[in-house]
């Protein structure tokens, strides 16, 4: 492999490719070819950074200098003064929102400072197209010593040992999980890789993919030594096509060093890997419902047992893990079972991934240790809430989890204490809210996305999640009653009992949490009529202060339905039963004469 003196890494994620970071990266290339420093400097896209929200990113080695929010213009100023001269562009480098100090290096950063990167220790370091650079940083070194130096049921040993749980979002044990897999008596096994993530929000596992594809293929390989599985399948969906391309490329080259096939590294094992696409259906993460689209059946979930360890794809035992679940098998056999348990809580170990967005400062993917809090996470790491409003709650585990208040800040992240707190961890999703949202309104939302992805097997899920949104509904258009508090309450724990899958069992979440912390708003939708965070159309009522309006007439030139009459120079007033409530008239006045409430 040759040796540079400089590397320039350009983010590569899906988010700074929408914003050119191909462009930049050839216009790096093109640049230094003017110099004649191409045989110096390698300039290579890598995956995501995690630090969205200032993309795209540039970070050149060996300084450790990253530069912010870079455009395609910017690359000739960078080679000129940094690459040639020695000298850092500063209008391109972080500048800490609170002390204003220009921070050039990411260690110094608050974004990272709390964060562990173990699942996404190669995102953001390496060129995911290229096998040997995976391969220097450790890369299939684990697989080696699994078929050289363990056996299948010590190698399972190690991964129970270090306390990994699932990280798709039920958290069940991945060791108990391979060994019940393992114990299945079939002449024919699968490793099932599930990459349908489907969470709104959530980007975990396409960023895994696309900045470290090998680390889940040599983890999945892994796996099939340890159950005696020869076959693995990555169920990945469709809307992912970089993700799909990165992982076509390492599947290829991976063949090509005798990574995966036959006779993998002269040990006689054999494994090989195919990907099969999903349409982007939500309940296709439940594992039977994935198998069954694997299959080519419709996209339902089953009873369980039997479990996939014993009955999966084409009725064989079949083990599934999702992407962030199989990035974590390397390293836990490379640095040990004790050194992955001493991160975390007692019952939750290692690190989780997180797509934290929402009214957040710093937008962006993080990975920190289990345990911390989420005061932590939103303030230190997020950088608090945008445009200096209040902390309202904060959305954990998508559309299956809950709101938390500002009482749980404090509270350690882990799987137990989320689900006390009346939400879960899910695969990652956390979603800020701040005062301007209307938890109603939040409500509503998530359980439309339900309503949407529900697959309709069964009647509790299909039908009752229809009614709780119709109650919704009835609510956020002023119509609610006192007694529809109590529907909800009700209708949503029946809704839970006896529901199918984790789908439908985990749909009423976001109402019931939201009914629990912020009963108030629902009361005030039901008994005066009022959205308190002004956020329900229907609720809303618009008037023209006849003391501040000077008759300007140009909320009624702008109305788009002719609700505002008045002459020239004298007060207006608006006909509420022609309003539609779309906001223009305040929008457009510009003596703050137009009142809402």
């Amino acid at each position: 492999m040759a040796e540079y003196n400089m590397h320039i890494l350009v983010c590569g994620g899906t988010g700074c490719k929408a914003s050119q970071s191909e462009l930049i990266k050839t216009n790096f290339t093109d640049r230094l070819n003017e110099y004649g420093l191409a045989d110096e400097i390698q300039v290579i896209l890598t995956g995501c950074f995690g630090f969205c929200e200032k993309g795209p990113i540039v970070k050149i080695l060996p300084d450790n200098t990253f530069y912010t929010q870079v455009t395609p213009e910017d690359v000739a100023e960078i080679v000129d003064e940094h690459v040639i001269k020695g000298r850092k562009v500063e209008r391109l480098l972080y500048k800490d929102p609170e002390t204003k100090e220009i921070v050039g290096d990411s260690k110094g950063m608050d974004f990272y400072k709390k964060q562990i990167r173990i699942a996404l220790r190669n995102c953001g370091f390496i060129n995911p197209e290229n096998i040997e650079e995976y391969i220097g940083r450790d890369g299939y070194a684990a697989l080696g010593t699994c078929l050289s130096e363990k056996t299948p049921d010590e190698a399972i040993r190690m991964i129970k040992d270090s306390g990994l749980r699932g990280r798709g979002g039920g958290g069940f044990p991945t060791g108990l999980k391979w060994e019940l897999t393992r114990k299945s008596v079939s002449d024919q096994k699968y490793v099932v890789c599930n990459a349908d993530e489907g969470d709104p929000g959530a980007f975990m596992d396409r960023s895994i993919l696309e900045g470290d594809p090998h680390s889940v293929l040599e983890a999945m390989a892994i796996c099939g030594y340890c159950i005696g599985a020869d076959k693995g399948l990555v169920y990945i969906r469709a809307e992912y096509p970089l993700a799909i391309e990165r992982l076509k490329i390492a599947i290829n080259q991976a063949r090509e060093y005798g990574l995966l096939g036959d006779d993998i590294l002269g040990t006689g094992f054999n494994f090989d890997v195919e990907i099969r696409y999903g349409a982007g259906a939500f309940v296709c993460g439940e594992e039977t419902a994935l198998i069954h689209s694997m299959e080519g059946k419709r996209g339902e979930p089953t009873v369980k047992p039997p479990f996939p360890a014993e009955k999966g794809y084409n009725g064989k035992p079949t083990n599934v893990n999702n992407v962030e679940t199989f990035a974590n098998i390397p390293v836990i056999i490379n640095k040990g079972a004790a050194w992955f348990a001493s991160i975390g809580t007692e019952k939750s170990k290692g690190t989780k991934v997180f797509a934290l967005a929402g009214k957040i400062n710093n937008v962006g993917l993080i990975e920190v240790p289990m345990g911390i809090t989420l005061r932590e996470i939103i303030y230190d790491i997020g950088g608090g809430i945008k445009d200096g409003r209040e902390f309202k709650a904060v959305q954990t585990g998508g559309p299956s989890g809950g709101c938390l208040t500002k009482s749980f800040l404090d509270t350690p992240i882990d799987y137990d204490n989320l689900v006390a707190a009346g939400s879960m961890m899910g695969s990652g999703g956390m979603i800020v809210l701040d005062d301007s949202d209307c938890m109603v309104a939040i409500a509503k939302f998530y359980l439309e996305f339900t309503l949407d992805e529900s697959c309709g097997k069964c009647t509790p899920c299909r039908i009752g999640n229809k009614r709780l949104h119709e109650i919704l509904e009835k609510i956020t258009d002023g119509n609610g009653e006192l007694e529809d508090l109590n529907r909800l309450r009700m209708l949503s724990n029946v809704i839970k009992d006896t529901s199918l899958c984790g789908l439908g069992q985990t749909s009423p979440n976001p109402v019931l949490s939201t009914l629990d912390n912020f009963y108030n708003e629902y009361l005030a939708h039901v008994t005066t009529h009022k959205c308190l965070a002004g956020q329900c159309k229907a609720l809303m009522h618009y008037s023209i202060d006849a003391e501040r309006c000077t008759g300007c007439t140009l909320c009624f030139r702008n109305c788009p339905v002719g609700a505002i009459s008045g002459e020239k120079r004298a007060p207006h007033y608006i006909d509420q039963s022609l309003c539609i409530k779309c906001g223009v008239c305040l929008v457009k006045c510009k003596f703050d004469a137009v009142l809402i409430a």
